[in-house]
């Protein structure tokens, strides 16, 4: 019976243990998405498809506010084109939910700038789909929706 309830108790350390380190693994990889989600940002502003291009997957599929779907080579000739001028990006109340080999990351952003001329001044949600893969976080989906022009 002694041996039995030890086996127990040192069941319940060791899986307690690997929840812990598995925890510790999931917080390191939602801090890396999150500084992901800010360079990609940043790689907006500076208008960088080159930054953007490595952040991204092949079969990448964006949904942008207005309901317009794009792939990865539409996505990053929007990106490059001048008549796209944002100002600034920046997101809140972020959160990541991890699963296995990808991830969910949804919150709220605000972007200003101009396109074709016009000002724009949007504050909406964003929900990024990221896959581990090639040894390296890659969106696979984005999609924004608009909280209020």
């Amino acid at each position: 019976m002694l041996r039995v309830t030890c086996y127990c108790v040192l069941l319940t350390i060791a899986s307690i243990g690997q929840a812990a380190a598995q925890r510790s693994k999931d917080n390191s990889q939602e801090t890396k998405l999150l500084v992901m989600e800010h360079l990609w940002n940043e790689a907006q502003v500076n208008r960088d498809a080159r930054a953007l291009d490595s952040m991204i997957g092949s079969q990448f599929v964006n949904t942008e506010y207005d309901g317009e779907v794009s792939d990865k080579s539409k996505f990053l000739a929007d990106v490059k084109d001048p008549q796209f001028k944002p100002d600034s990006v920046t997101i809140q109340d972020v959160k990541v939910s991890m699963y296995a080999d990808s991830a969910v990351v949804v919150g709220i952003y605000h972007t200003k700038g101009i396109y074709h001329g016009k000002p724009y001044d949007h504050f909406g949600r964003f929900t990024d789909t990221w896959v581990f893969t090639e040894g390296r976080w890659q969106c696979v989906a984005s999609h924004t929706s608009l909280l209020k022009k």
